[in-house]
This record gives C-alpha cells, structure tokens and sequence, in this order.
C-alpha cells in the first residue's frame, strides 16, 4: 500500500471555515479534496500548495494562537473535519462558527 501524508488547510470568511484536505503520495503527486467535493489532482506537492495559497488558503499545522486570533478564532477552534467517507466528509468541509459573545 503506498504511504499518503495527509495536511490540512483552511480559508476563512468571517466566522467561516473552509477546509480543504492535501494529500501527498509517495510518488509526489497529490490530491485536493475541496469544499465542493472535487478531487483535484496535482503533479507535485509544491503544485498542490501553490493552488491552495492562490486561492488564499493556509496550512492549519503552520497557525499558531496569533495567527488563529488575526483571523477570528481560537486555536483550539480550529478542528479539522472526519467523516467515515469523502462522500459524508463532503458535507463538513465548510464549518459556520457562531460570533463570540
């Protein structure tokens, strides 16, 4: 079985979080599972990252407190999504926090 490294990345909108799933093959391909469901497929990881920093994404193991309160949230807020499948994975990917009180 091949080894996939899987990474997390995040937009936000306000109190909206949209998560969007990385993963690295060994080959060094990979994949984007987006907010819409689409897997999309990248030549090399360097490719895949590019894409998601065009489309103003960050790498959640790169936030810290700082960076997570700059965008509206607490650290601890930002959890990526599981789901036993993409197909109900899928559903979760865009995350509408309410406002702090």
């Amino acid at each position: 079985m091949t080894d996939v490294r899987t990474e997390w990345w995040l937009a936000t909108l306000g109190r909206t979080v949209i998560w969007a799933r990385m993963c690295v093959r060994e080959a060094g391909t990979a994949e984007v599972f987006d907010s819409d469901g689409n897997t999309l497929t990248y030549d090399s990881e360097d490719s895949a990252r590019a894409a998601l920093m065009d489309a103003e994404f960050v790498a959640l193991d790169g936030l810290d407190e700082d960076d997570a309160e700059t965008r509206g949230f607490l650290i601890d807020e930002l959890v990526p999504p599981q789901a036993e499948d993409d197909a109900r994975l899928r559903g979760l990917m865009v995350q509408q926090f309410p406002e702090p009180h």
